[in-house]
């Protein structure tokens, strides 16, 4: 039986807990030695066991996916997280936020801050920009401070998440060249959901790496919208992504390019002195054996993201490797590591899986 503190115990609920995020946020949370999960719900689901859908977790819970009814949910639980599509969650997020729940957005709703982005990006019209200015981007690494008084949360798209990791100390420092930073990330398919289209069906990207969406990506919004906070002058990237073979994990190569001279020294000691305390990074740059750089293999599973480098001198580039598990670091263990500073508890409770090998 898990040991628990009831005075520090947090009643949860998983808003739209079917698909692979919400699965795991059900997983990560019934190992939390401080959340009590009381509610997953999902309409198509209602009445049957977690574990039908999510079969990892027989024997885990006895849970029955409920319907969405947020009275219930704001009776039973101090936080829900919402793992709805996009443009779903604004219609229950305020509700909650009136009826005293705290929030952790895992769609995109609550993530740019000005709402005239959304159109542009996402091509609908937000329903409550007066919450966009309330909403905390859930990034531990740059808003630790405002997470922790925050009762709404906005968790950062998985892509956009290994961009700004690898970028955050380069920007702050000054030492690239802010208007040519290239990103390229390759994604696996549970990236795409657990609803599969012609694009994002397995067969169709099991065997090769195929580009998408391959300018104009709504991840870039907040990855400006985040790399921009810690300079003078507006950041520009050039983001492609591409769907290849893995079902988990993100590798982004950062194509960067130096204003000054520099040296693996230097490097390291930017990225250690931006990182010196973050439990959840770890830099990569070996000299021997397999894994030389990071690996999204190795993260399966895990709340890490590994960021290595090498310098091209050249080229005067800099180039940054940074890779996570999408579903853990780039989704629901990065809630959970928002949901842990939001109470004051140890950021890696219920977090400290190294991760598989091999996979």
């Amino acid at each position: 039986m898990k040991w628990r503190r009831a005075e520090l115990t947090v009643k949860i609920g998983v808003v739209g807990a079917t698909g692979y995020v919400g699965g795991e946020l059900l997983r990560l949370l019934l190992n939390h030695p401080m959340a009590e999960l009381k509610a997953a719900t999902s309409r198509a689901y209602a009445g049957k066991y977690i574990f039908k859908l999510h079969p990892n977790l027989r024997g885990r819970t006895d849970l029955k996916f409920t319907p969405p009814n947020l009275e219930a949910i704001a009776s039973e639980c101090d936080l829900a997280f919402t793992a709805t599509p996009h443009g779903a969650a604004m219609d229950y997020i305020p509700s909650l936020l009136e009826r005293g729940v705290k929030v952790i957005d895992m769609s995109a709703d609550h993530r740019l801050r000005d709402p005239e982005a959304y159109p542009r990006w996402y091509g609908w019209t937000h329903k409550h920009p007066e919450l966009l200015e309330r909403a905390v981007y859930g990034l531990p690494e740059l808003h630790r401070s405002r997470i922790r008084s925050a009762a709404l949360v906005a968790c950062p798209g998985c892509m956009a998440t290994t961009a700004i990791l690898g970028l955050a100390p380069l920007v702050k420092e000054k030492v690239i060249d802010e208007g040519h930073i290239v990103v390229d990330s390759k994604i696996g398919s549970s990236g795409a959901g657990a609803n599969p289209t012609p694009a994002s069906h397995h067969p169709e990207r099991a065997a090769g790496v195929r580009p998408y969406k391959v300018v104009g990506h709504r991840h870039i919004a907040e990855v400006e919208q985040e790399l921009s906070s810690l300079t003078a002058s507006p950041i520009r990237i050039a983001f492609t992504p591409h769907a290849v073979g893995m079902v988990r994990g993100i590798l982004s190569t950062i194509h960067t390019f130096t204003v000054e001279p520099l040296d693996n020294p230097r490097v390291w000691r930017i990225y250690r002195s931006f990182y010196k305390d973050e439990p959840f990074i770890r830099l990569v740059k070996d000299r021997e054996g397999v894994h030389q750089l990071p690996n999204p293999m190795i993260l399966t599973g895990s709340n890490y993201c590994d960021i290595g480098f090498e310098l091209d001198d050249h080229a005067s580039r800099l180039i940054v490797f940074s890779a996570l598990d999408n579903l853990v670091k780039g989704a629901a263990g990065q809630g959970i590591q928002c949901m842990n500073i939001m109470y004051g508890f140890d950021e890696r409770t219920g977090l400290e899986h190294p991760g598989l090998h091999p996979v």
